[in-house]
C-alpha cells in the first residue's frame, strides 16, 4: 500500500469512526441510543426512541459517510495513480470505522446504512437490489435484523452479476456481508429464540 492509498484509507475510517445515532441524538437533546433498546448505536433502535426524524438523520448520515469515503478515492484517487483497489479498500475503512469507532471507545454500529452507502458508490444498481431486498423482507416479517441479513446474503450475488467476479468490488462485497452478519450475531440469537424486536417497537432501557 502506497502512503497515498494509506492516507485515504485512513480518512475513510475515521469518518467511518462519526457516529451519527450518537450525533445525532446529543443534538436532539435524546438519550444516548447506545443506553436504550439494543443497545446499538444505529437508526433502527434510535427508532425506537419515538424520534423518527433522529432516525431518519441517523439513516441519512451513516449512509452517506458510506458513500462519501469510496466517491472520494474514486474522484480523486486516480490523481495519484490509485484504482480500484484502493476505492475498495477505503470501503471497507469506513465499514470498520463505524463498526469500531476510534471517536467513540470502539463500540459502533452493525454497518447496514454504512454498508448502503458504500454499495451506492461502487453501482447505484447494486444498492437499489440491496435496499429492494431489505424492503421486501421488512414488509413480510417486519423484523430489520433478519432483512439486514437476507440482503447481505443476497449482496454478493448481486455483485456477481452486477459488478462481475473479476472485480475489487465482489470481493469486497463478500467481506461488507460477512463483517455485517457477525455484526448481529446477537440478532441471530434473538431471532432463533423468538425474542427479536420488531421494526418501530419501543425499548425503554437496554437489552429490550
Amino acid at each position: 500500500m502506497t502512503t497515498t492509498a494509506f492516507a485515504f484509507v485512513v480518512a475513510a475510517y475515521l469518518l467511518g469512526s462519526l457516529s451519527f445515532a450518537v450525533i445525532v441524538s446529543k443534538a436532539m437533546g435524546m438519550a444516548d441510543p447506545r443506553s436504550y433498546g439494543s443497545g446499538n448505536p444505529g437508526a433502527t433502535n434510535v427508532l425506537r426512541s419515538g424520534k423518527k426524524t433522529a432516525a431518519v438523520l441517523t439513516l441519512l448520515g451513516d449512509g452517506a459517510k458510506g458513500w462519501v469515503a469510496v466517491a472520494l478515492t474514486a474522484w480523486f484517487g486516480p490523481r495519484y495513480g490509485l484504482g480500484e483497489q484502493a476505492i475498495a479498500m477505503s470501503a471497507l475503512a469506513v465499514l470498520i470505522g463505524h463498526m469500531w469507532p476510534v471517536f467513540f471507545g470502539f463500540k459502533g454500529g452493525k454497518g447496514v446504512a454504512t454498508a448502503v452507502g458504500v454499495l451506492f458508490g461502487f453501482n447505484a444498481w447494486l444498492a437499489l437490489a440491496a435496499i429492494a431486498t431489505w424492503l421486501f423482507m421488512a414488509f413480510v416479517v417486519k423484523i430489520s435484523s433478519l432483512s439486514a441479513i437476507v440482503a447481505c446474503v443476497m449482496v454478493p450475488v448481486y455483485a456477481y452479476f452486477i459488478t462481475g467476479p473479476a472485480s475489487p468490488y465482489f470481493g469486497t462485497c463478500i467481506i461488507i456481508a460477512i463483517l455485517v452478519i457477525h455484526r448481529h450475531k446477537s440478532n441471530l440469537i434473538k431471532l432463533l429464540t423468538g425474542q427479536e424486536g420488531k421494526i418501530g417497537e419501543k425499548a425503554e432501557k437496554k437489552g429490550n
